[in-house]
């Protein structure tokens, strides 16, 4: 069967990893969490104490990208893949509000997103692969057969997060995941480099009103004619 690939973009807290997930699996594809990537280098300058808000280029976080090597484990258990940094497997640990509060600074840095983006393409050539993120349609892979631009209103995707963050056991208040929200959609939005922005030939979902089953059922069907269109 010919495959395909698949871009899905979108706002922070969408639901874009859970349906690119599970459109993968169903696809038997290759699943990147893009989004994954930005987070783990995010976790590496706190570690590291290079997170600067002083410095907005993180001039020191960059000169240490060398250093910085990340992969992806297929967890058969889970069904997914993991995201591994210098063979740690972080997975867990870049989901926290910490790190939520600080990414979207980090992923603004060019530096950063071109390093990225080398290695989110060269995991994509051989295509069979579902990739989400904030450029994967626009930048990284703006020849996608199906490019996929997932919405909803800041308020449900704050409670969302919110009773997220809360089933881990995190203390966090609503005001505050809805502040990080509008924050991360501005800085996403207005970025210089690579804006989140929906590509002019990409399907949009609002999935304010849509369960995780209802959503799934909209992206496999429009998958499934894209690679009939594309035998």
């Amino acid at each position: 069967m010919s495959k395909i690939t698949i871009a899905i973009d979108g706002f922070s807290s969408t639901g874009k990893s859970t349906v690119a997930r599970q459109l993968a699996n169903a696809l038997e594809y290759i699943y990147v969490d893009s989004g994954a990537m930005y987070r783990a280098v995010t976790l590496y300058a706190i570690r590291n104490k290079l997170y600067d808000e002083k410095d907005p280029g993180l001039q020191r976080l960059v000169a240490q990208l060398p250093e910085i090597h990340l992969s992806f484990v297929f967890d058969p258990r889970l069904g997914y893949s993991e995201i591994l940094m210098n063979g740690e497997n972080v997975d867990k640990e870049i989901r926290r509000m910490e790190v939520s509060d600080r990414v979207s600074q980090v992923a603004v840095i060019r530096e950063i997103r071109e390093k990225l983006v080398d290695i989110q393409r060269d995991i994509g050539k051989d295509k069979g692969i579902v990739m989400d993120g904030r450029d994967i349609g626009t930048v990284v892979f703006p020849d996608a057969e199906l490019k996929i631009f997932i919405t909803a209103s800041p308020d449900v995707r704050a409670r969302r997060r919110y009773e997220e963050l809360l089933g881990r056991g995190e203390k966090v208040n609503y005001e505050e995941v809805l502040r990080n929200i509008r924050e991360r959609d501005y800085i996403d939005s207005h970025r210089e480099f690579s804006p989140l922005k929906k590509a002019e030939d990409a399907v949009e979902i609002d999935n304010s009103e849509l369960d995780i089953g209802e959503q799934f059922d909209k992206v496999l069907r429009l998958a499934k004619e894209t690679i009939e269109q594309s035998l």
